[in-house]
C-alpha cells in the first residue's frame, strides 16, 4: 500500500485501486491536502490500463467523510473558500467523468461534501451502519460540490429539495429506498461486496466500460433522441475492437472471454 502524504492510502489489487480518506481524526474530512492527493491519484488510475476499477473508502469504521474540514475553514479568507469550492466541484466532477466506473464504499458517516463524493462515484454501497445528508443549509451555505444537482438527479426533485431545505441526514436504509445507494450490506461486509461488483465489472469488455459510461453520462444531459445518437456513436467504438470478436469467440467456445481493452 502506498501513501500520499498519508492523507490518502492506495493499493491496487486485481486491477481494483482502493483509495482510503485517510483523516479518521477528523471523520476524514475534506482538507487542501487530501483533495489534491486525490485528484492526483484519480488522474494517474484513469490513465493506467492496468487498472480497471476505483473504489474509495474512509479510514477507520465511523465515517466515509463528514464533508469539508470546517475547523480548517474557519481560517480561511473569502478567496481561500471560493477555492476549495471550485477544487472539490471539479474534482468530483473528474471522478463522474471519469472513464473507469468508481465505486463509493461508505462504511460510516458521509455529509456534505461526503454525501457529494459518494454520488460523484458511478456505485454506492453502504454499510448499514452509514449516515448521508446534505447538511450545509444548518451551516447557512448550500451544497457546493455538486449536491444541488447530482442529489436530485438520484433521487428526484422533491425528495433532494426537503433533505437540502431540512438539511437532515438519513440512514442506509433510507438511503436504499429513496435511490441514494444500490446496496447495502453489513458493515463487516462492506469491502467484500464492493470487490465483489468491481471483480464482476473486471470480467467485462474495457472498452465497452468506458463507452457505457460515456454514452449513460452524456446522454442523461439531453433529450432522448440525442441520446440514442450518442448511444449509437458508442456502440460503434466497440464494434471494430479485438475484445468484440473475442467476446463472440468465447462464447462460441463455451469458456471465458480474455479481453485486453483493444
Amino acid at each position: 500500500m502506498s501513501t500520499t502524504d498519508n492523507v490518502l492510502l492506495k493499493s491496487v489489487d486485481n486491477q481494483v485501486a482502493v483509495l482510503t480518506l485517510n483523516r479518521p481524526d477528523v471523520m476524514n474530512s475534506f482538507n487542501f491536502a487530501l483533495l489534491h492527493a486525490l485528484q492526483a491519484e484519480i488522474e494517474a488510475i484513469d490513465a493506467d490500463p492496468d487498472i480497471r476499477v476505483v473504489i474509495i473508502i474512509g479510514s477507520g469504521d465511523k465515517a466515509f467523510s463528514a464533508g469539508a474540514d470546517l475547523k480548517e475553514r474557519r481560517s480561511y479568507t473569502p478567496e481561500q473558500v471560493k477555492e476549495f469550492i471550485y477544487t472539490i466541484r471539479n474534482l468530483f466532477t473528474r471522478i463522474e467523468y471519469m472513464r473507469k466506473p468508481a465505486i463509493a464504499a461508505v462504511n460510516g458517516v458521509a455529509l456534505g461534501g461526503g454525501t457529494e463524493l459518494a454520488m460523484a462515484c458511478d456505485i454506492r454501497i453502504a454499510a448499514g451502519t452509514a449516515t448521508m445528508g446534505q447538511t450545509e443549509t444548518r451551516l447557512a451555505i448550500i451544497p457546493g460540490a455538486g449536491g444541488t444537482q447530482r442529489l436530485p438527479r438520484l433521487v428526484g426533485k422533491g425528495v433532494a429539495k426537503e433533505m437540502i431545505f431540512t438539511g437532515r441526514r438519513v440512514g442506509a436504509e433510507e438511503a436504499l429506498r429513496i435511490g441514494l445507494v444500490n446496496t447495502v450490506c453489513d458493515p463487516e461486509d462492506l469491502m467484500a461486496e464492493a470487490g465483489n461488483v468491481a471483480a464482476m465489472i473486471c470480467e467485462t469488455g474495457p472498452i465497452a466500460i468506458e463507452q457505457a459510461k460515456y454514452a449513460i453520462n452524456y446522454g442523461m444531459e439531453t433529450d432522448l433522441h440525442t441520446g440514442m445518437a450518442i448511444e449509437s456513436n458508442a456502440y460503434w467504438v466497440c464494434i471494430p475492437t479485438e475484445d468484440r470478436i473475442e467476446g463472440l469467440a468465447a462464447f462460441r467456445e463455451k469458456r471465458k472471454p480474455v479481453y485486453k481493452g483493444k
